[in-house]
């Protein structure tokens, strides 16, 4: 089995995606302190041509916190702006009736936490990209919070009798494969090619939210993006 362990982001870039589609088991790390300034709650889009960060409002959020425990805020009508700006931005684009549908259907959601929030639309977005990987939260069968780090993500792999791990690019500094091997787990880390395609008029703004994916390419085209990829 190969799998993967990643915190929950809101609409995240393709990278994400590919990352799901390459393992048998994708699993939602949200037992872990939420990160301020992070991707959980926030990623780009384009907007007139450039890249525009949207933020989903939460409530007392805190480092101090797990993901798992940070509520959305209730205070503030945030659904009706961002599927406005949505609309704005992105109502000519070739894929925009059948994209925003979605997207509404993902943001009205009766839900109260940012992890809620993620994991729905993790799991809509992917079976929308047609992705049948098996994706789980950590918190709901793990039991391994006193571990840390790599010997946390071990730890996971030995429960899931995985043969195969595979981490973004970003963590090559952060785990290692000697140590993997002698557990019997390969463990590659999975860089993103660029991939650029039409975007109105507008010079190519790479690495924004999927959102822009789904906007701008077609089934077929979405399933060349979620291969673009190398494993290192």
């Amino acid at each position: 089995m190969t799998i993967a362990i990643m915190q929950p982001y809101i609409f995240p870039y393709i990278g994400y995606f590919q990352l799901i589609n390459a393992v048998d088991k994708f699993i939602i790390y949200d037992d872990v302190n939420f990160i301020n300034k992070g991707w959980i709650n926030r990623n780009n889009i384009l907007v007139s041509g450039k890249a525009h960060l949207f933020t989903i409002p939460l409530k007392d959020a805190s480092q101090n916190k797990l993901i798992s425990e940070v509520a959305l805020s209730s205070g503030e009508p945030w659904q009706k702006k961002f599927l406005k700006t949505i609309q704005q931005s992105y109502q000519k684009a070739p894929y925009y009736q059948k994209v925003f549908v979605l997207i509404e259907e993902i943001v009205n959601l009766e839900v109260s936490t940012i992890n809620e929030l993620t994991l729905h639309a993790l799991i809509r977005t992917c079976a929308f990209m047609d992705i049948n990987t098996e994706i789980i939260p950590s918190s709901t069968i793990y039991n391994n919070t006193h571990l840390k780090g790599q010997d946390r993500i071990l730890d996971i792999c030995k429960q899931e009798n995985a043969r195969h791990y595979i981490n973004p690019i970003g963590g090559m500094e952060l785990y290692d494969k000697g140590k993997f091997e002698r557990e019997g787990i390969k463990l590659d880390f999975i860089k993103s090619l660029s991939a650029p395609y039409i975007q109105f008029k507008n010079a190519f703004v790479p690495w924004l939210s999927v959102i822009d994916i789904l906007m701008f390419n077609s089934p077929e085209e979405i399933r060349k993006q979620l291969k673009a990829y190398e494993l290192i």
